[in-house]
């Protein structure tokens, strides 16, 4: 592959599957870290840091075929550069949170940008991946078409884990065309009215990308070709909106994630999920992407009852931090789920090396 932009490139596989080898014959857990610009979204991990900084590079990327594999360690902005480079991008578009942010990160904590609903998220783009287990020995799952993704899909699986199931060395992803054109607006709306307008234009076939509601206003991405995007701009109406918004959305860089020192949680819900049942919480302060079925609420609130208002509704709350220390990042599993859960962990990491205790306690 031949980049305008030269990236480093290195394969590091060996030393990392000797590091493994090592932590395995000692028993000795391994805190698995790229960037590291995702240290909140988990919990603590106590042991030796095992680095993917240095395993970095695209191996292989055939634009013609949309699909390029990338190691772990490379840059997140890197990848995403050498895309646009040939007219392409990650359809899901990740939030980054740092410059130092890594594609092994993005694929570990699986999270996805405001055009998720619309486009997809992580786990829907990757085709493989290699993985080093337990043993040190690097496994190749999936490949670089779909049709080669049979049976359990152990390269999906791999995306939202924290690392806990084995290192991730390199992935491939199904990647898209940049849209032809893009145009961003917002309009002065109530949450209500700007819900029930959601609703009535996603039974048409808009070229909507993103949609959120925040400070009073309804702000909308539009993509697509440059006909459609003109036309429906012209429907639609409102005032022109920087496109710059999304990205600020994407990484938190708005003034609402930055004001307070109160706990900031994600509601992940149904699409037209009602108001939630929170004391003293008015949703209007809150901020909601993906047309209402991500909200971002910052507050001082027992976490039960944050979670079980979402459980009511259909969903679930995951607390970004600041986190009490009694406070898990994630919804508490049921029993019997938590149970398949440690059957996996005890398959594919019998020893506990990887990442123990990031997703959840007894993991």
């Amino acid at each position: 592959m031949a980049n305008a932009t030269p990236l480093p490139d290195h394969d590091a596989s060996a030393d990392l599957a000797e590091r493994i080898r090592q932590a395995g014959a000692d028993a000795a857990p391994l805190r698995i870290v790229g960037g590291d610009t995702r240290y909140f979204y988990g919990r603590e991990v106590e042991g030796s840091e095992l680095s993917t900084r240095e395993h970095c590079g695209i191996p292989f990327y055939d634009p013609v075929e949309l699909v390029v594999s990338v190691r772990a360690g490379t840059p997140l902005a890197a990848l995403e550069t050498a895309l646009a480079e040939h007219g392409q991008m990650l359809p899901f578009e990740p939030p980054r949170y740092g410059a130092a942010s890594t594609v092994g990160g993005m694929v570990a904590t699986g999270l996805s940008g405001p055009r998720r609903p619309w486009a997809g998220s992580v786990r829907d783009f990757v085709l493989g991946t290699r993985v080093i287990n337990h043993e040190g020995i690097e496994q190749r799952f999936g490949g670089e078409v779909m049709k080669n993704v049979a049976g359990y899909d152990l390269s999906r699986l791999m995306v939202g884990a924290q690392g806990g199931l084995g290192l991730i060395t390199e992935v491939s992803f199904k990647v898209l065309p940049i849209p032809g054109a893009t145009h961003s607006v917002h309009l002065e709306l109530p949450l209500d009215e700007a819900r029930r307008r959601l609703a009535e234009w996603g039974r048409e076939p808009l070229p909507i990308s993103a949609a959120a509601w925040l400070d009073g206003a309804l702000h909308l991405r539009l993509e697509g070709g440059p006909s459609s995007v003109a036309a429906t701009r012209a429907r639609i109406g409102g005032d022109d909106l920087d496109n710059g918004f999304w990205a600020a959305l994407r990484d938190q860089r708005l003034p609402f994630f930055r004001a307070g020192q109160a706990p900031l949680w994600r509601l992940s819900l149904p699409h037209r999920a009602p108001p939630l049942a929170l004391p003293g919480i008015d949703e209007r302060l809150m901020v909601h992407d993906w047309a209402g079925a991500q909200r971002w609420l910052r507050a001082e609130l027992d976490a039960d009852s944050v979670r079980q208002a979402c459980r009511d509704a259909g969903g679930h709350a995951t607390c970004y931090g600041p986190r009490p220390a009694d406070v898990d990042p994630f919804t508490p599993l049921p029993e019997v789920v938590l149970k398949y859960h440690r059957n996996l962990k005890a398959q594919l990491d019998p020893q506990g090396i990887f990442n123990p205790g990031r997703l959840y306690a007894a993991l």
